[in-house]
């Protein structure tokens, strides 16, 4: 009996390590593409703004979908839920690996974005379920140790494949791995689902497509198109309207798609705020890093992903060890200290040059992802624990949407900004350059000047976004001041008797 007792109550590492797999390749695919970028531009003879949608299409799906993650993991079986979303990671990868145009290149990004978008809050909420709030930081530990690695080896893999083969070489790479554990989950995972008498709400889908669509794909454009072009403050607007509407309409349903009613729990409310913010910040570095040292440095996609990994190393090694910290002293300290780090090395960002130094680049990133391994998982963490077990795939699933949403915001605004003041730089530049001549110039002389101007002018633009950064992680680091340890609310059975939430939650994931 208490053999029985203890077998039911112990965490599903089976199923855990398979969705952990699942969730890597995921993490592993979208870190690889990016230093391909260029090479697609050139092999499918396509402009950058229309590259970028390999990004901007991805990011879509994910915030389309992932708010939908909610119902799936209510509705179905962990078995069946990651079947299906790691079949259609599958196909979409071994779509691309083969595509000779650019559609059917972006037709199989998107169906790798349809699996990716569930993959993570069906793992998140397998982990909040499978550990008592106790142990739970250190499990999340060990999951971001893993997935950790996905960043970390990414970038230099990538630089290595596009050195020596063609692109395609990054999805046929992935497709052996992707079937090979959609295999292993099909044999392995035997988990049950009670039935739910539940019913997927289409018309929020429809308002939370356009909603959170309209609102990525206007923000995802102004980096291209310019914000005063009506097709994204129009498709903002729109986006914004069908929101609130999407949001009043899951206030109206007994079984929402997303239920919003989470945000009464203050603790989960000011982690979701926090972890927008930082998002938004933190996207300036993924995005004007790279254009710094390959288009201002000329350094290598090799070496620019080599410079990457010390720090996505160092991240994936804090993780374990911001757990445990995160279990004995709570996420106050540890995200007033890593924001701190974040503030500074960021501001450190905005003062670079022409000349600085590889090691010193290396230094400040790494530094940096210190930063962020005290913070991002620590303060979710914190934030979901105050949650019923109820809400945690709502918990999850809001906190994936938002972070998509800010991600998007983040990347447009910093971009903006660079291209913006780029601009008013070039022409600054260009004027005191013109009034100090004594002779007229030649034109090779004429055309070095403009080289150098550019140059100085997208430097003095990537450095202002950074300042800007800085100010966006202040704020986070303000608000980080008033995180308080969660304790997991109380739920009302349906006795009315009132019962911690999370007890026996391992009873369906158990059977391994």
């Amino acid at each position: 009996m208490d053999q029985t007792k203890k077998q039911a109550s112990r965490p599903p590492y089976g199923v855990i390590a398979v969705l952990m797999v699942g969730a890597f390749i995921s993490f592993l695919n979208n870190t690889l593409l990016n230093i391909a970028l260029p090479s697609i531009m050139k092999d499918l003879n396509i402009e950058a703004s229309t590259v970028q949608w390999l990004t901007t299409g991805f990011m879509l799906v994910n915030g389309v979908l992932i708010p939908i993650s909610a119902f799936l993991i209510q509705k179905f079986s962990v078995r069946h839920i990651f079947l299906a979303a790691l079949g259609l990671f599958s196909i979409g990868t071994i779509t691309a690996g083969f595509a000779h145009v650019f559609p059917l290149l972006l037709a199989g990004r998107m169906l790798q974005a349809s699996g990716s978008a569930i993959l993570m809050p069906l793992l998140m909420n397998v982990m909040l379920v499978s550990f008592p709030i106790e142990k739970r930081g250190a499990a999340m530990g060990v999951f971001g140790l893993i997935l950790m690695f996905a960043p970390a080896i990414g970038p230099t893999l990538s630089g290595w494949i596009v050195e020596h083969y063609d692109w395609r070489m990054l999805f046929h790479f992935i497709t052996p791995i992707a079937i090979i554990v959609l295999l292993i989950g099909f044999f392995l995972l035997k988990d049950k689902k009670e039935k739910v008498n539940i019913r997927l709400d289409f018309l929020s889908v429809i308002m939370s497509s356009i909603g959170f669509g309209g609102i990525l794909y206007g923000f995802s454009s102004a980096g291209s198109k310019g914000w005063d072009s009506p097709e994204v403050y129009g498709t903002i607007m729109i986006g914004i309207i069908f929101l609130f509407l999407f949001i009043w309409r899951q206030f109206k349903q007994n079984a929402p798609l997303l239920n919003f009613r989470v945000y009464k729990y203050p603790m989960f409310a000011l982690s979701s705020v926090i972890s927008m913010v930082v998002n938004m910040a933190l996207f300036s570095g993924m995005i004007l890093l790279p254009i710094y040292t390959q288009n201002l440095r000329g350094i290598s996609p090799m070496d620019a992903g080599l410079l990457l990994m010390p720090g996505a190393i160092l991240m994936a090694f804090m993780s374990p060890l911001t757990g445990k910290l995160f279990d004995k002293i709570g996420g106050r300290i540890l995200a007033v200290v890593g924001l701190t780090i974040i503030v500074v090395t960021t501001y450190a960002f905005s003062k670079l040059t022409l000349h600085t130094t590889y090691t010193h680049l290396i230094i400040i990133y790494s530094v940096r992802s210190i930063g962020m391994a005290m913070v991002m998982m620590p303060v979710s963490t914190n934030g979901l624990n105050q949650l019923p077990k109820r809400l945690y795939p709502h918990g999850t699933a809001m906190n994936n949407t938002l972070n998509q949403v800010a991600g998007a915001i983040g990347t447009a605004l910093m971009v903006t900004i660079m291209s913006n003041r780029t601009e008013s730089e070039a022409k600054e530049l260009g004027n005191a350059a013109m009034q100090h001549l004594t002779a007229p110039p030649t034109k090779a002389a004429i055309a070095e000047m403009k080289q150098h101007i550019m140059m100085q002018a997208m430097l003095n633009g990537i450095n202002f976004s950074f300042l800007i950064a800085t100010f966006i992680a202040s704020v986070a680091l303000v608000l980080a001041f008033f995180i308080k340890r969660s304790k997991q609310a109380e739920e009302i059975e349906g006795n009315g008797q009132a019962n911690p939430a999370g007890k026996n939650a391992t009873k369906n994931l158990a059977e391994n």
